[in-house]
């Protein structure tokens, strides 16, 4: 049995739900992790591609999730469609997933990232030491409080934080086209001493997906979105080209500024904040850190405000408690779902390094993102008469290459980083007892 459905208001427009994508997308990846490719891969045209590629790869995910938030509009995103094409069980993996590995993974990393450029200002390494895990615990129950305050004021946040990620982004930019001193010629000088193998750079794209990851942050508040047949679609692939384009620009910059030789050697993880002190100086280094920390706030909010409304549709479906879908009172929010995100990302912080948690989350996230890809070729033989206010254009060729794109990935990640990725893939089936404990549980109740 089904738990009632308090119904989330639609009070999400275009340009709140534009800043929820670009905010979810644009956070800790992209200040990251070029700094790990140029260790593995060594290769400035490489990398340049693999981030191209990535891009493209997004696109074609946005272009059909834009399908499927149009015809169910519904919170949840990946849990709603995949419960929808293949079955409760599905669904619920979907969903414990999200909580386990997907959103909560993602923003204890986005918070270790945020610590590690944050202590880039202060004069004594503290990048792994108690005073680093503080700073993230703290970021995250800060931007907890504000979305347990309601929609209102976590949108404010989120439009807020959006505008100091992009304006961080464009300082870095022009400060270093302007005021650095770097050489265009840094784009054709590869490590004399790195030859980048298949595996390698598979391993790379889990790290741009990564990066990437949060195009279909729309779809998990769809259910609150005003006019959602033209605000999903517009926001999904819009905020997506948006962010590809960003993408190109800034490793290009990263790239003008330092060979790969330096971008890939220690400290790896601050690697704008390695370019924005080699090209702008302390003065500038120090505005650059500042802003690229609220740019990761931003981040994270975004994913503090998406996850729970997965955690949300679930126990309105009877597959979690019940309490999970409980909306705090005028606030507009699922406040339980919320507070239990954030306990299991605060969990998470003491699990291990960001690079860990970016492939424990990454495998993961691709194999699931390709089974949600391919309900839309499910839905589409067997819904045929479901509303579609949006089509994915070239069907079925866009969501064909984006399950078999995001599924050689997944092994490739399994073969290269079999540690990091099965420990990801034994938390997804770890929740099949639990289902199976759970749908007991509900048989006995009923009987």
């Amino acid at each position: 049995m089904e738990s009632p459905r308090s119904e989330l208001p639609r009070r999400i427009g275009g340009f709140t739900a534009g800043c929820l994508l670009v905010s979810n997308v644009v956070g800790s990846g992209i200040f990251t992790t070029t700094g790990f490719m140029a260790r593995d891969l060594g290769h400035p045209g490489l990398i340049l591609a693999i981030w191209f590629f990535g891009a493209l790869l997004a696109l074609a995910g946005a272009l059909s999730y834009s399908e499927l938030g149009t015809a169910l509009p519904v919170a949840g995103g990946e849990y709603a469609y995949l419960r929808r094409a293949y079955g409760p069980c599905v669904g619920f993996l979907s969903g414990w997933t999200s909580f386990t590995v997907g959103f909560s993974a993602a923003i204890a990393a986005g918070a270790m990232s945020f610590a590690a450029y944050l202590l880039q200002m202060v004069p004594f390494n503290s990048e792994n030491g108690p005073l680093s895990t503080g700073i993230a615990l703290t970021l995250i129950w800060v931007v907890t409080g504000f979305h347990l305050a309601g929609v209102g004021s976590g949108g404010f946040l989120q439009r807020l934080l959006t505008i100091l990620n992009i304006g961080a982004i464009l300082i870095l930019v022009v400060g270093v086209l302007m005021l650095g001193k770097g050489n265009w010629t840094h784009l054709s000088l590869s490590a004399p001493d790195i030859t980048p193998g298949f595996g390698a750079t598979m391993v790379s794209l889990i790290f741009v997906t990564y990066a990437y990851s949060g195009w279909n942050a729309a779809a998990y508040v769809a259910g609150e979105i005003v006019d959602p047949g033209r605000t999903i679609p517009r926001a999904m692939i819009g905020g997506t080209l948006f962010v590809g384009l960003l993408y190109l620009v800034v490793n290009g910059i990263y790239l003008y500024a330092l060979p790969v030789t330096e971008l890939g050697q220690p400290p790896i993880l601050p690697v704008a904040n390695k370019v924005a002190a080699a090209m702008l100086g302390p003065a500038g280094t120090l505005l650059v850190t500042v802003l690229l920390c609220l740019s990761i706030a931003g981040a994270v909010s975004a994913m503090v405000w998406a996850g729970p409304r997965v955690y949300y549709a679930m126990a309105c479906d009877g597959v979690i408690p019940a309490c999970f879908s409980e909306i705090a009172g005028p606030s507009g929010t699922p406040s339980n779902a919320i507070v239990l995100q954030s306990l299991w990302a605060s969990v998470l912080i003491f699990s291990g390094t960001f690079e860990r948690l970016v492939i424990y989350s990454g495998v993961v996230l691709a194999i699931f993102s390709a089974l949600a890809v391919g309900s839309l070729m499910v839905l589409r033989r067997r819904n045929p008469d479901l509303a579609r206010p949006y089509r994915v254009p070239l069907y079925p060729v866009v969501p064909l290459c984006y399950v078999a794109l995001s599924s050689a990935i997944a092994v490739y990640g399994l073969l290269e980083r079999p540690i990091e990725a099965g420990l990801g893939v034994a938390t997804v089936m770890a929740g099949v007892p639990l289902y199976v404990l759970w749908t007991q549980m509900r048989g006995r109740q009923q009987g």
